[in-house]
């Protein structure tokens, strides 16, 4: 064998080689679009999984698909933050993902929940309860659209307006956290609401923040391992509250950080350029056609 080791053609071992990372790329290329794939899975999944519990005769019956419905909602926010990361992180990012990306997230954050809070009960409402929900899915498009041609390069600690995983994220937090068929009728006008201000805080400029920091490859001190203890017990004990009160938090952070950062203008000199940084309202100019490519965010 060593023989034969030492008498191997060095042209056909760099033949090898290549073909070897030739498949191993073509490998690298596909994770990422599963990832995308089971982002629409998912969105499509909570879409028929809500019809089938509008199609049940006691409303309060047809609470659990909707809770499921908006777990499956949560799950596709998770994949769609780490498709682009690790397109990122293998080198495998392209013009085809980004644009597969934003269809995916288009669909399984913006229709989906428009549809399944619409399913849920806003039929009820009469011409508001589909308005409303078409305003919201018209506002995610814009969002993403608004993204893709975006050429500013921007602080990369945080988004330009809600991301639409959040905002769908804040709409579906309602379904999992419905209370019972006595305040549906109430909780129908709390869902309107949520879906006109998560949709109009997506196509603003408020600033909120990124988890692209997070670097999960870098050590973390032992310390760390008790508050994400304490999370997991949080979300064991009290799941549809948690993720009620994170979505509440999370939209609220860019209206409270802007308001808090002009007040903080009010009461000192601060320079125009430290307020920026601080990431409080975004300076945004668009180009059509061109974006910022090492911007791109893992949920949009």
């Amino acid at each position: 064998m060593r023989g034969r080791d030492r008498h191997r053609d060095p042209a056909q071992e760099r033949a090898r080689n290549r073909s070897r990372r030739r498949r191993l790329q073509r490998g690298a290329y596909l994770l990422p679009s599963l990832f995308t794939i089971g982002n629409m899975l998912l969105g499509f999944y909570a879409v028929v999984t809500a019809f089938r519990g509008s199609q049940v005769l006691q409303p309060e019956a047809g609470d659990p698909y909707f809770a499921r419905a908006a777990l499956a909602v949560f799950i596709a926010a998770i994949l769609d933050t780490f498709d682009g990361r690790i397109a990122r992180s293998m080198g495998t990012d392209s013009d085809f993902g980004r644009e597969y990306d934003s269809l995916a997230d288009l669909f399984t954050f913006g229709a989906t929940p428009a549809l399944v809070t619409y399913f849920w009960g806003l039929q009820g409402f009469g011409r508001i309860g589909w308005l409303v929900p078409l305003y919201y899915m018209v506002c995610t498009a814009t969002r993403l659209a608004r993204f893709n041609v975006q050429t500013k390069s921007t602080d990369s600690r945080f988004f330009v307006g809600l991301p639409s995983p959040a905002a769908a994220g804040a709409v579906c937090s309602l379904m999992f956290y419905v209370p019972g068929a006595e305040w549906r009728e109430w909780w129908g006008g709390a869902v309107l609401a949520t879906l006109a201000i998560a949709g109009t805080l997506e196509v603003t400029t408020f600033r909120y923040w990124s988890l692209k920091q997070v670097d999960l490859k870098k050590r973390w001190s032992y310390r760390a391992a008790l508050p994400l203890a304490l999370l997991v017990l949080v979300v064991a004990l009290e799941p549809k509250a948690f993720f009620l009160a994170v979505a509440v938090i999370y939209t609220s952070w860019g209206p409270l950080a802007w308001v808090a950062g002009r007040l903080r203008r009010k009461t000192s000199s601060g320079d125009p350029e430290g307020t920026a940084a601080e990431g409080l309202v975004a300076d945004e100019q668009t180009v059509p056609g061109a974006r910022d490519r090492g911007d791109r965010e893992e949920t949009s």
